[in-house]
């Protein structure tokens, strides 16, 4: 028997996107204009924060046309197999992407919903992923996002993903957060970048 080849087994009927009647999303009056660099939203945030020292870094900036692009330079710790990229590093990298843009142009608390990830070609060690980010549409207080994962600024796609972002009020991440890090936020407001209206 032939073997059918990994495209062939992969090959799948592509669903609509948003898979539900959305609304265009409205940016906020205080969403970044392109050009501006993004702050971390948090210090110790594994996907973004300067001061976690085990964290991914990506950096991120508001580009024309609605995308916030992320940057995400795979370094050795970030090995799955040897000299690639973990699968599920990249995956959380898109995570952090597509809520960076969420939270930058929306302004809006929100909490990941779903994911999902296609890994297109692999992503060695070295190189530096460039994710484009969009909010494609809004249903009540769910959010439609996508991105495209290039190797290099003019590479060709690696990963694209999917997610969807529910909108939450700041009371569930002070219920839910350990106290610990929610009193050093107190104690350090600068920790936390405000991106966000705290009464959408």
């Amino acid at each position: 028997m032939t073997d059918p080849g990994y495209s062939s087994v992969m090959s799948r009927t592509t669903a609509p996107w948003p898979p539900v009647e959305t609304e265009a999303a409205q940016p906020h009056p205080d969403a970044p204009t392109p050009g501006t660099d993004l702050p971390p939203h948090y210090a110790y945030c594994f996907g973004c924060g300067d001061q976690q020292a085990n964290g991914l870094h990506l950096r991120a900036s508001a580009c024309a046309g609605g995308v916030i692009r992320s940057r995400f330079t795979v370094t050795e710790g970030h090995q799955g197999a040897p000299g690639l990229a973990h699968g599920g590093l990249l995956a959380c990298a898109f995570d952090e992407a597509l809520g960076t843009a969420v939270g930058h142009l929306l302004r809006k608390p929100t909490v990941t919903g779903r994911l999902e990830t296609d890994f297109v070609l692999p992503v060695p060690v070295g190189t530096t992923l460039v994710i484009d980010a969009r909010v494609d549409g809004v249903a009540g207080r769910k959010i439609y996002v996508s991105a495209d994962g290039t190797l290099g600024e003019d590479g060709p796609v690696a990963v694209r993903a999917r997610a969807l972002f529910v909108l939450v009020d700041i009371q569930h991440f002070l219920d839910h957060g350990r106290e610990e890090e929610l009193r050093a936020v107190v104690a350090d407001p600068g920790l936390l970048t405000s991106q966000v209206d705290l009464n959408p």
